[in-house]
Parts: C-alpha cells; sequence; structure tokens
C-alpha cells in the first residue's frame, strides 16, 4: 500500500490537511480524524481522476524529507482502492472483541461490515 505524506493544521472545528506532492488535494474536518478520513477520499479521488485522464500520481516524498511548515503535523495518508466488489471473509473473534465490535457498530448506527471496514480504514492511517 502507497502511503502520502499529509500535514494538517487548524483548530478544533475546522482542521485542514494539505498533500505536499499533489497540488490541489485538500481535504477538512471539524475534528483531526474527520479531517484525516476525509484526506483518505480525497487522495482516492485524486487518483481515480488522474488514472482517468491518462496520467499517474506523483511518487510520495519520503516522510522525513517533507518540510513541515510552523503549526502543522506530518502524517501520512494510506492510498487505499477500492474495487467495489464485495467478498466474504470468515473470521474467528473472541467473543469480548465481537461484543465490542457490535457494541460500537450499533453506537455509531453502522451495520458490522463496515465498522469493520472503518476501523480498518483508521488502522491503515495510523500507520498499523
Amino acid at each position: 500500500m502507497i502511503r502520502y505524506p499529509a500535514l494538517i493544521d487548524g483548530e478544533a472545528g475546522a482542521y485542514g490537511v494539505v498533500f505536499p506532492d499533489l497540488d490541489g488535494v485538500v481535504a477538512m474536518g471539524e475534528t483531526i480524524d474527520e479531517a484525516m478520513l476525509n484526506a483518505e477520499e480525497s487522495l482516492r479521488d485524486a487518483a481515480l481522476d488522474t488514472e482517468r485522464d491518462g496520467g499517474t500520481l506523483a511518487a510520495p516524498t519520503p516522510m522525513e524529507k517533507v518540510e513541515v511548515p510552523a503549526g502543522s503535523t506530518l502524517t501520512s495518508i494510506p492510498l487505499i482502492r477500492e474495487s467495489g466488489k464485495p467478498v466474504r471473509a470468515n473470521m474467528m473473534l473472541d467473543e469480548a472483541v465481537l461484543a465490542f465490535i457490535d457494541a460500537e457498530a450499533k453506537r455509531r448506527s453502522m451495520t458490522r461490515t463496515a465498522y469493520v471496514s472503518y476501523m480498518t480504514r483508521r488502522i491503515a492511517q495510523m500507520g498499523g
């Protein structure tokens, strides 16, 4: 999976994300988590638009070479490409883990599948 460096700035209620390697690819959010999730979507959309137009995205700059302006935080956002094809995955989970997944999914008004997908993206964003 490719990860692009991203810079987050702003304050509670208004965070922004920019990609130093990709002019014009930006995202916003009321929280840092929301801004990062929106950045993932913006990155995916940019990749799709660029490829549809016959181009390729610039290669990501190594994190240690990114200049970080004062007031910004450096992170990385994964480029997660969706195939649109659902695939069944049978898994064995500890019953307490599954109970947690079900409780969180219900609290967020999500299905179990949507919650697991959401959390997988969150872990990928954190570099896990």
